[in-house]
């Protein structure tokens, strides 16, 4: 599968990092390094998968776990000695997740501050991604909130249909015209919903990585009501571009070299 998708913000290591320790409802201060680095580099693996280009500092991130790991499992006579009284391995981690976790908040809270400001003088209807009023607050979900529960359909999947040998007929343009054809006619879909027909781990990737280039191309939304809760696909009817909207009428959509995007995450 030649056709990369890549996008305008990826999330970095320490991002990954907070939501594996959400997900586990793990202590900060107390990080199970072990669990952490083998689901760390799960996350990696799928990324892998996905073709998506993995920054530097992920790598460096998991030799960074890796190494706190093979320290505290060092029985005690075997560890290197040190002059001061010894601090714990995962120390600086948390130092630096801690320190992170305070700016990423911090600029949360100056984000909902200009949400609110803008539904005081609305310039458009785009809140509506945001809050729907009769069902209550959602929030942006994150890609490895898509990540996750990609990995979750993949491994539903029977090991006969990864091993099965299928000629590469899927292709990241048609699933993209697939799913906007889908939303036209349902503006809200489960996440879920999206791979039901998918018959391979191919189709389940490409289905996948048109995912990421609708929403690179703000024509879709993805939405959870809480984290970890199910993630709902929504059409962002007012930014439909001429090039899909000409999809409705049977008309082409965005070439493979246009849609060809930037690096990075949601």
């Amino acid at each position: 599968m030649t056709y990369k998708v890549k996008l305008d913000v990826f999330e970095g290591p320490l991002d990954l990092l907070l939501y594996l320790i959400k997900k586990e409802e793990a202590d900060i201060f107390d990080i199970p390094i072990a669990k952490i680095t083998e689901q760390y580099l799960q996350y990696i693996e799928y990324m892998k998968l996905l073709d998506l280009n993995i920054a530097g500092e992920f790598i460096v991130m998991a030799a960074t776990l890796m190494h706190i790991k093979s320290r505290l499992l060092l029985p005690p006579d075997e560890q290197p000695p040190l002059e001061e009284e010894e601090e714990d391995p995962r120390a600086e981690l948390v130092r630096r997740l801690i320190e992170y976790k305070k700016f990423k908040e911090a600029a949360g809270e100056l984000s909902e501050m200009e949400r609110r400001r803008s539904l005081v003088f609305p310039r458009s209807v785009d809140e509506a991604q945001y809050i729907d009023k009769s069902e209550g607050p959602y929030f942006e979900a994150s890609i490895f909130d898509l990540i996750n529960a990609f990995s979750t359909i993949l491994k539903s999947v029977s090991r006969e249909a990864f091993l099965e040998v299928v000629k590469d007929e899927y292709t990241v343009e048609e699933k993209v015209h697939e799913i906007f054809h889908l939303l036209v006619e349902q503006p809200v879909m489960n996440f879920t919903d999206l791979f039901k027909k998918c018959k391979n781990r191919l189709e389940l990737i490409a289905t996948f990585l048109a995912l990421l280039e609708l929403i690179r191309l703000k024509e879709v939304s993805v939405r959870q009501r809480q984290m970890f809760s199910e993630i709902e696909v929504v059409r962002n009817a007012d930014k439909i571009s001429p090039k899909l909207r000409a999809i409705a009428g049977g008309g082409q959509g965005p070439s493979q070299s246009e849609g060809e995007a930037t690096q990075s995450g949601i």
